[in-house]
Order: C-alpha cells, then sequence, then structure tokens
C-alpha cells in the first residue's frame, strides 16, 4: 500500500499527524508492505529566512490575535503533541523558510533516507529549536543521518532538487490539496489533517480490504444454459 504525505516542516499538526499515522501502521498486520512516500508542501512560501518575530508573534500577526491567544494556542498543540510523545519548544522555536529543508529531503530520499531525514528535519525544528533555512545547520542534520556532509552542503549551495519540490507543489494544487497534513493512499483514497490514530486504523484496514478483496462476477442470465465442468456437461433441456 502506497501512502503519500504532503506536509511542511513547520506544520505542527504534519509531525502530530505523522507519528499518529506511524502508531495506526505498527497496529495493523501488513505493515511490512507500506511504502511512504513524502511529499513537498510550504505552508508560505513568502516566509523569510530571517524573520524578527518570534512563534508566538508570528502567530498572532497571521491571525489577527494577542499574543496571549496565541500562546494560548500553542500550548493545546504543545499538549496534543505531547500526547503521541512529541515535544514542542514554542518558546525558543525560529519561525523560518522551509524550502531548502524540503529540497534536503529530496536529495536524502535520493540516496535511500527519506523517512529518517523526514524526521530529523521535523525534529530539528519542533524539539530542537534549529533555524532550518540556514544551509550549514541542514548540512549537520544530513550528516547525522549518514549523509556525506560536503555532498550536501554542495547541494544546498545551489538549486538541486529544487524542481521536485515545486513539482509535488503543483500536484498538490492540481488534485486540490489546500492543507497539510494531507495523506493519499494508493492514489485512490484521501485523509486530511492530523485525524486520530484510530481514524488511520480504520482507513488502512478499509483500502486494504478493498483493494484486496477477491473479485466475483454477478452472473446475470435467468435461464439455464449448455455449461461444462470437470465432471461432465449440462445441456439445457426446453
Amino acid at each position: 500500500m502506497k501512502i503519500e504525505i504532503w506536509s511542511d516542516y513547520v506544520c505542527p499538526f504534519c509531525y502530530i499527524g505523522k507519528r499518529r499515522l506511524e502508531e495506526a501502521i505498527q497496529e495493523f498486520p501488513h505493515k511490512e508492505q507500506i511504502d511512504l512516500v513524502f511529499r513537498s508542501f510550504e505552508l508560505d512560501p513568502n516566509t523569510k529566512n530571517d524573520n524578527d518575530l518570534n512563534i508566538h508573534e508570528a502567530l498572532a500577526k497571521k491571525y489577527g490575535m494577542s499574543i496571549e491567544q496565541a500562546k494560548q494556542m500553542n500550548e493545546n498543540v504543545g499538549q496534543q503533541a505531547k500526547d503521541v510523545g512529541l515535544t514542542y519548544q514554542f518558546d525558543t522555536m525560529i519561525p523560518t523558510n522551509s524550502f531548502d529543508a524540503h529540497r534536503l529531503a529530496k536529495f536524502a530520499e535520493e540516496h535511500g533516507k527519506a523517512q529518517e531525514m523526514n524526521e530529523r528535519l521535523l525534529k530539528a525544528y519542533f524539539t530542537d529549536s534549529k533555524k532550518i533555512s540556514d544551509i550549514e545547520i541542514l548540512a549537520d542534520l544530513a550528516e547525522e543521518i549518514g549523509l556525506d556532509r560536503e555532498r550536501t552542503l554542495n547541494v544546498l549551495k545551489g538549486s538541486e532538487y529544487g524542481q521536485l519540490v515545486r513539482q509535488d507543489e503543483a500536484e498538490a494544487k492540481q488534485i486540490g490539496i489546500t492543507g497539510v497534513p494531507f495523506f493519499v493512499l494508493n492514489q485512490k483514497y484521501a485523509i486530511s489533517g492530523a485525524q486520530p490514530t484510530e481514524t488511520f486504523i480504520n482507513a488502512l484496514n478499509m483500502v486494504w480490504e478493498e483493494e484486496n478483496e477477491k473479485k466475483s462476477l454477478k452472473i446475470i442470465n435467468t435461464s439455464k444454459s449448455e455449461y461444462c465442468t470437470d465432471e461432465g456437461c449440462e445441456i439445457s433441456e426446453e
């Protein structure tokens, strides 16, 4: 079963949704046959690499709310993260652009490190308070998961893999994705948002059953006819 995940590394619900899906997969009896594919989606492509606002101020400005309201909202999200074993450090989080992080993920995917890189980027932003637009930091993260640091740095200094990011975003637009996380199962079924683990479990089982059920034909003729089996032939008597 192929599961494509559209997400952004600065999206708090993307990390939560990823973890809930992983919890569901662990309970899925056919988990060895699941292929996770990570797709790029930028919530705000115009975000600057260097931002004078902290995460609470940025949220307040974006949604026209007070700083206290933004802090309360972040606290609520942080509790949801905690419920799935994640720690969000909102007070030290660094709002920034995620385009180069997505390019890095594509580079890592080419080298068989997609899952490790996606997990590390999310943890870097939400837990470790790393500036994930800084290519030196990104190169360090790549080295942590076993990629060559100098090769990674050379990639990030150029424009490689940017087109793959844009292709994912164009496909997202084409199929009507306006928010993330967004999960597509076998290119036929969709789950929007960081749904509860139980929702993912039910979806996995439903898709597996529908995609693997035995196909049987409904006989529509109403009169007897001539046919043969390995036991002999039947001839209609009319």
